[in-house]
């Protein structure tokens, strides 16, 4: 039933596509549309009806991750949506210490924005080709070219550019998936350890 869902929800099958997901970077593929625009977004009209939000279990980019700076317990996250004036709502993601309101520990909260400005100023820092996330990305690249030969139509150069790593890195902290980023942290060899609001690395 998942895979069903997935398909219809599957905006490929229209002749384009996003990439990467959740980018706002959309391209027209050289295959052949297996239904029309109009159809597709019946589709969606009608699965957003019947949608049901689940409010059980919320996930976030960085949970389970980093580590308290100041007893070492878990980061965890919690969220907060505020009614904007002219109608719709906002929503604020922060993260803090699981032991915060228990005993008391003094590490203070850091929303999401700014937790993400530190891990960006943290890959200026930290040695990418001995955590191997060069190596990942790399690999990244050449699928995405490959994609871009495959289903667009693009002539790939046979001297391909040099990848700037360190800044697609920060491209994913900012514009990438939940899973995306998660990876990307999981090929950190030393813990993530939040205090202050800084984020350095042990």
């Amino acid at each position: 039933m998942a895979n069903i869902y997935l398909i219809l929800r599957n905006s490929f099958y229209t002749g384009q596509f996003e990439f990467p997901v959740g980018s706002g970077q959309w391209y027209i593929g050289k295959h052949t549309p297996i239904i029309d625009k109009e159809l597709f977004d019946k589709v969606q009209n009608a699965l957003n009806e019947n949608y049901i939000p689940k409010t059980e279990s919320k996930e976030f980019a960085f949970t389970k991750l980093i580590k308290c700076g100041y007893c070492s317990a878990g980061i965890t996250a919690d969220e907060k949506f505020r009614k904007l004036v002219g109608g719709g709502t906002n929503r604020h993601a922060y993260y803090f210490c699981t032991r915060k309101g228990k005993d008391e520990c003094k590490n203070p909260y850091i929303n999401e924005p700014d937790l993400i400005n530190e891990l960006i100023e943290l890959m200026d820092k930290v040695d990418l080709d001995e955590i191997g996330i060069k190596a990942r990305i790399e690999d990244e690249i050449a699928r995405f070219n490959k994609l871009r030969s495959g289903v667009l139509g693009y002539k790939q150069d046979k001297a391909s550019p040099e990848v700037d790593v360190r800044n697609y890195t920060k491209y994913l902290l900012r514009e990438g998936t939940l899973i995306e980023k998660r990876e990307l942290l999981g090929f950190l060899k030393s813990k993530l350890v939040l205090r202050n609001k800084k984020i350095i690395l042990n």
